[in-house]
């Protein structure tokens, strides 16, 4: 029975990395007619040419990894962070965060909140390789001693049905290329309201319980979760709190953006 189970496994594997392709041809494919139709323009400056254009992309406001807290990402946390104490937490249900590490590219600025509105919901679908390449930069070489798979923060289904794509599963995908790990969907789409409305205790309050893995979904040990953009950081709790039920070891965190 093993032999004929690892076989049945290594037969969903390639039919998944085949569907993967597909995919990518796909999406290639409905590019190149789109930039026929209607050639693509920077979403910061709109200057034709690129989705984000050179000199847009140098002036963005990058937090420096330097400065920034090394368990959750926060700008000019280093020496003393403010948004990942336990007083801080306590409220909300946490000692600490319960992932293992976070990372955040961008300061949310005007600029780069105009980047993700124009990915997400003027079907800008290029921009998911840029913001992307930007995520792939803040990823320490540590996390990657473990083989770790990327994953990301599922939309709703009404969101997906709205946009005729998932966000999140785009830059994943793209990030997936990018560092040549594995992509790996495994949690369900979120159950419950849009968190845009809501404060730091509403999204919390919102996001706990809402997430799930995956009927089924095989879980790797270790996992790089990708979202676009952290505010309140209840979307990532939710989420590693999901993955780690389901048998998640590890899971690090990466945003294109927060606040």
């Amino acid at each position: 029975m093993e032999p004929m189970a690892g076989q049945m496994r290594l037969f969903e594997e390639e039919t998944d990395r085949k569907q993967d392709r597909w995919r990518a041809v796909r999406d290639f494919a409905r590019e190149m007619v789109a930039e026929t139709l209607y050639h693509t323009r920077c979403a910061v400056c709109d200057a034709p040419g690129s989705a984000l254009c050179p000199r847009c992309a140098a002036a963005l406001p990058f937090i420096d990894a330097l400065s920034a807290c090394p368990r959750c990402g926060a700008p000019y946390g280093v020496v003393q962070c403010s948004e990942c104490t336990p007083v801080l937490l306590a409220p909300f249900g946490y000692d600490e965060p319960p992932y293992d590490e976070a990372v955040s590219a961008l300061m949310l600025t005007d600029e780069v909140r105009r980047i993700v509105t124009v990915y997400k919901d003027q079907n800008e679908r290029s921009l998911a390789r840029p913001m992307a390449d930007i995520i792939a930069r803040y990823l320490p070489p540590r996390w990657f001693t473990r083989s770790p798979a990327i994953t990301y923060v599922p939309a709703t289904v009404a969101a997906r049905r709205r946009r005729g794509f998932d966000h999140g599963e785009r830059i994943a995908r793209e990030l997936s290329f990018t560092v040549e790990a594995e992509l790996a969907p495994l949690l369900a789409p979120p159950r419950r309201l849009d968190q845009r409305k809501l404060g730091r205790a509403g999204r919390i309050g919102n996001m706990r319980k809402s997430l799930t893995a995956l009927s089924g979904a095989s879980i790797p040990e270790t996992l790089i979760l990708i979202d676009d953009v952290c505010t309140t950081g209840a979307t990532l709790f939710a989420s590693t709190d999901a993955l780690k039920a389901a048998g998640a070891k590890t899971v690090f965190c990466a945003t294109f953006a927060r606040t």
